[in-house]
């Protein structure tokens, strides 16, 4: 299986959302905390992605977007497909 990243602050709900479907479906994954630091955390991680807010995922060090885009990619039963499981 590939190796999921995910970006989160401790507060925010979309990135407790993200875990919770990712524990669901019982994939494993790496949590990158952007509580400290949080202003430089997230300008080094925009520029690499375009996006300014949290969580930002990734398969494999490809950025898939955040939580409504996890989410989508499972409704249309893609993520198992990009996890190669």
């Amino acid at each position: 299986m590939k190796k999921v990243k995910i970006y989160t602050t401790s507060t925010c709900p979309y990135c407790i959302k993200a875990k919770k479907l990712l524990e669901y479906k019982k994939i494993p994954y790496e949590e990158i905390s952007l509580n400290e630091n949080y202003e430089a955390n997230m300008a080094t991680l925009s520029q690499k992605t375009g996006f300014e807010t949290v969580p930002q995922i990734f398969i494999d060090e490809e950025f898939i977007g955040g939580c409504d885009d996890l989410y989508e990619l499972e409704q249309h039963k893609k993520l198992d497909m990009l996890l190669g499981s």
